[in-house]
């Protein structure tokens, strides 16, 4: 009876501990994907990724990504880069004039979306610290934008980056609080 009970509390205690090292693996991992990763949208944004794959799972970048989807943009947002997009939100989309955003994913209007989206879009990965007070940088569709930073602070044309620095295999992408509109 001592012999079996014995035994029974080896193999408990070995299945304890090896539980004990699988939470902890677990917890290590997790730990490290939180480093390496920033939280958009309620999805993790990893740099193992790329900027779309990314964006899919973000539940703020809804409006965005059915935009990008729209304008056949997606494939070119998925390709070695490295390209900086500013992204506006869901609710940066809606504070647009009523309409705006229906009209602009009208097939008719493909060219106007992609302006406008490509307007979001730098060459290059260029993170926060990079950009600095009054520098103007050239978007995808030829156009200005101007940063302005106050503190640690930054904004595209007035929009504010409410989240910085979401790496992805092929860029960065910055988070923005209003979509920025090109001279069309």
């Amino acid at each position: 009876m001592k012999k079996v009970f014995l035994m029974m509390v080896l193999a408990g205690a070995t299945a304890f501990t090896a539980s004990a090292q699988t939470t902890k693996a677990t917890t290590k991992t997790t730990g490290m994907e939180k480093k390496q990763g920033v939280l958009v949208g309620g999805a993790m944004m990893v740099p193992s990724k790329n900027i779309v794959e990314n964006a899919l799972g973000s539940k703020d970048h809804t409006t965005l990504v059915a935009a990008v989807k729209a304008a056949g943009l997606a494939e070119t947002l998925m390709g070695a880069g490295p390209f900086t997009v500013f992204a506006p939100t869901n609710a940066a989309f809606a504070k647009l004039p009523a309409g705006t955003v229906e009209t602009l994913l009208k097939p008719e209007n493909k060219a106007k979306l992609a302006a406008v989206l490509t307007f979001h879009v730098v060459p290059g990965k260029l993170q926060a610290k990079d950009l600095k007070n009054g520098q103007k940088l050239k978007t995808v569709n030829g156009e200005t934008l101007t940063v302005t930073r106050k503190g640690n602070t930054v904004m595209i044309n007035g929009a504010t980056v409410s989240i910085a620095d979401v790496i992805s295999s092929n860029g960065v992408t910055h988070v923005l609080d209003t979509v920025v509109l090109p001279t069309m």
